[in-house]
């Protein structure tokens, strides 16, 4: 059965250059080998730098590849031409089965880079200094354990997840990884080596080596600098990662052969977007409605467009008004923060005359405060996830992150939470369904002017405790930045949650009144 798999396998790979796809196969092919060949050149470099240079790098380059590896699958859907439900009606043995697809991965092209990869990582080290047998037992365990990870991730994949990756979960994803990996990749790119590593970075790569996503590749190097104490501890944790991959990998193989598929109509409902995805309740349904609107309609789209581009114009005045550059640069995000949140201030009149769907159908007041945030939030936190560490950066002053951290999140909430009052006590005319996002009608039905600047102002008063401790963080000490986060983070936590369930109670019981409104004004 395995030479079986093994042939099998081959014939895939072979096949791929094959038909009608086969030139985008081969460049995609050119590309991968190109890459590998950089990134072991890149590698091979390292034999001639100190010890601890090599070990960074090489630690944390050999996190990213792991964690890529095991999260990838999930990220992008990909289909396992390998997946164990394809030989369940086979009859195959349920215990030969893991070796046998494992063995069988190794035929790949991600795989042979990673090997690739990895057997760079070994010429470095023994070359610095490492006994070759236990480098390269390591490496083998290493490589191994990236290649598993692999497979976790495209049996979880396939047994969680929809077979027809919908745009809208890949988009999720991609936001999240934005959200983690951008922040990480600005810090790292701003610190000064000269020659040296940072303090801050050797500490992440001794944290990091000592977990199952490089611990491998950490004992290379420890064993190269002779820390025998580190390389037993990443030893013993490499192939503790190994075991524990491979039984969960078995584990996965076997539930895949003895379940069965989820049924049809679970599997259509990824063509419905949104509400294919999101939970089949009234949030959920309020919250995909909120989604398409916020995507497809163009008021909105302006609405979001301007957001960032009015914070970063904040800077230009203060500047040419001799306001200091690292003060300055401050200020968009906050600016853009209390703007997010201050967009759903008027929402149900963006409704129009399709909020009777929502009293119509008896929607509690809480679940449709709730699914009206989802948009902003999906948008404001990639946003503010870019714009906070491209600000620590343009300043080169780090330990401001969690007091900026804090004055954004109490704006953002407390912008959110007094919005979603105000958008039921005093909604006022807005542009209709269609129409330029720039016309803005007068209309006697509406409530008065004062809901926006309310919700406004309100954010800003809201956040004043902690607005006044990222001032004294930044002008007098650096032991006010914990205060600063928890502060704005909990007061603005806390406004959020008031807001939507008073805003919810508001919403049901003036149902009617809304109603009213939407159809006049």
């Amino acid at each position: 059965m395995a030479a079986h798999v093994l042939r099998l396998r081959a014939a895939l790979l072979i096949g791929s250059l094959r038909g009608e796809r086969r030139v985008r196969t081969l460049l995609m092919l050119a590309v991968v080998v190109v890459i590998t060949a950089l990134v072991c050149a890149a590698v091979l470099t390292l034999e001639t730098a100190h010890v601890d240079v090599a070990r960074t790098v090489v630690v944390l380059g050999s996190a990213a590849l792991f964690l890529g590896f095991l999260v990838g699958p999930i990220l992008v859907g990909a289909v396992d031409q390998l997946d164990p439900r394809r030989f369940a009606v086979f009859g195959v043995d349920e215990r030969r089965m893991p070796g046998v697809l494992a063995l069988a991965s190794l035929i790949s092209v991600p795989s042979l880079a990673v090997i690739a990869v990895h057997v760079s990582m070994c010429v470095v080290a023994v070359r610095l200094g490492a006994p070759w047998p236990a480098a390269v037992l390591l490496t083998v365990v290493g490589a191994l354990s990236t290649i598993l990870a692999a497979r976790v991730g495209m049996a979880v994949n396939a047994l969680l997840l929809p077979e027809r990756r919908s745009r809208e979960l890949t988009a999720l994803f991609a936001l999240a990884v934005i959200v983690v990996a951008f922040p990480v990749a600005v810090f790292l790119a701003s610190l000064k080596w000269d020659g040296q590593v940072p303090a801050i970075v050797g500490s992440i790569t001794t944290a990091v080596g000592v977990t199952p996503l490089a611990a491998a590749p950490r004992f290379l190097f420890a064993a190269a600098a002779d820390d025998v104490a580190g390389a037993w501890v990443s030893g013993l944790v490499a192939f503790a990662t190994a075991a524990v991959l491979w039984v969960l990998w078995s584990w996965l193989v076997r539930r895949l052969l003895t379940t069965t598929e989820r049924p049809v109509a679970s599997r259509e409902r990824t063509g419905l977007g949104w509400f294919g995805l999101l939970p089949s309740n009234a949030f959920g349904a309020i919250a995909a409605r909120s989604l398409v609107y916020w995507l497809r309609d163009r008021r909105y789209i302006m609405n979001v467009i301007v957001v960032p581009v009015a914070g970063v114009l904040t800077v230009l005045p203060l500047v040419v008004a001799g306001v200091p550059l690292e003060v300055a640069a401050l200020i968009p995000v906050p600016v853009m923060a209390l703007f997010f949140g201050w967009l759903p201030h008027n929402d149900v009149a963006y409704d129009s005359t399709a909020l009777w769907t929502h009293v119509a159908s008896g929607v509690r007041g809480v679940p449709d405060r709730l699914g009206r945030l989802v948009p902003v939030l999906l948008v404001a936190l990639p946003v503010l996830a870019i714009a906070v560490p491209l600000t620590l950066l343009s300043i080169d002053d780090w330990r401001l992150l969690l007091p900026l951290v804090g004055v954004g999140a109490s704006l953002l909430l407390s912008a959110l939470g007094l919005s979603s009052i105000v958008s039921v006590i005093a909604p006022y005319a807005v542009s209709r369904p269609g129409d330029s996002p720039f016309q803005q009608p007068q209309r006697p039905t509406s409530r008065g002017a004062y809901g926006p600047a309310a919700a406004f102002l309100g954010a800003i008063v809201l956040s004043g405790p902690t607005i006044w401790l990222f001032a004294l963080t930044t002008v007098e000490d650096s032991a006010y930045a914990p205060a600063t986060f928890w502060a704005g983070l909990g007061s603005g936590a806390i406004v959020l949650a008031l807001g939507v369930v008073i805003g919810g109670r508001i919403f049901q019981h003036e149902g009617e009144r809304l109603m009213e409104f939407v159809e006049t004004a």
